[in-house]
């Protein structure tokens, strides 16, 4: 074969889009369960056992469209409620009374009431592609949101309005160069204290984004500017090497401390002690 020398502007010029079927055979007998659910006024614990018991992943995959809620956060939900046993198959062959009970809890019944009893109109449709489209991706953001609003009234408490910045690009320890980080104490331009903030909840694809940005910033930041992680999400739970991974970083002292959202009281605590040992009192 001849040796080729190719272009950016070559490939570009003869790429086309690439059309694909978005039914599977998973997706198929999803749609078969959903012709076998009767129409009625409520449901019971054996509406769920028949729909596993017919076809257990996509048993799973149509209650789950009945909850409303993504895969990992529907295991992650039923590995709280059912530690000791699973979430597969085998575990609901095993125990399907603590299975069931399990679904139910996250409030199946309740919403395959909701779902069945509802009339669907062509508005109803325009609504569920656009949620299923950006809509996706707006959840991630609020739930980014959320946790970055929660954490500033943290910050704001203890340091005081104008104290601090937030969403910035920080000077790091050369005073040439510079990276991102959500909260800058007390300022971007001569941080003591960095926060970096993510929530996870939906999907984990993005998650060890998070390493490498936590790597770029210890990378940047002088020695002595601590760091500090926030995060919550129970996708989490469905990657434990990446959080082992943080984990070890914390351990090297390359991240002060990491917090979830049950341990705000904690960093309320360590954000007043940072205070006063680094005499920021700037209220």
């Amino acid at each position: 074969m001849e040796r080729y020398r190719q272009t950016f502007e070559e490939i570009i010029s003869k790429l086309s889009p690439i059309h694909a079927e978005w039914r599977d055979d998973l997706a198929n007998s999803v749609i078969d369960l959903v012709g076998a659910v009767k129409e009625k006024p409520s449901y019971a614990l054996e509406d769920l056992r028949l729909l596993l018991d017919k076809n257990f992943d996509a048993g799973m995959t149509l209650i789950r469209l009945f909850l409303d809620i993504s895969k990992d956060e529907l295991v992650g939900s039923l590995r709280d409620l059912l530690p000791e046993g699973g979430i597969g198959v085998k575990a609901f062959r095993s125990d399907p009374e603590a299975f069931l009970q399990g679904l139910v809890a996250l409030g199946a019944l309740e919403k395959m009431r909701e779902s069945v009893g509802s009339p669907v109109t062509w508005r109803d449709l325009l609504v569920e592609r656009l949620k299923t489209g950006r809509g996706s991706a707006i959840k991630a953001q609020a739930r980014g949101k959320f946790l970055e609003d929660k954490t500033e009234e943290l910050v704001r408490e203890v340091f005081g309005m104008g104290n601090y910045d937030m969403r910035c690009r920080f000077v790091g320890a050369t005073g040439k160069d510079d990276e991102k980080a959500d909260f800058a104490i007390p300022s971007k331009r001569d941080p003591r204290i960095l926060l970096e903030v993510k929530a996870y909840g939906a999907t984990g694809s993005k998650q060890t984004d998070i390493l490498g940005d936590m790597e770029r910033i210890t990378n940047k930041k002088r020695h002595d500017t601590t760091l500090l992680f926030v995060t919550d999400g129970v996708t989490w739970k469905l990657r434990p090497n990446d959080m082992r991974k943080l984990i070890e970083m914390q351990n090297r002292g390359h991240i002060m401390r990491i917090y979830t959202s049950l341990m705000f009281p904690d960093l309320l605590q360590d954000l007043g002690r940072l205070r006063s040992e680094y005499g920021l009192d700037l209220k």
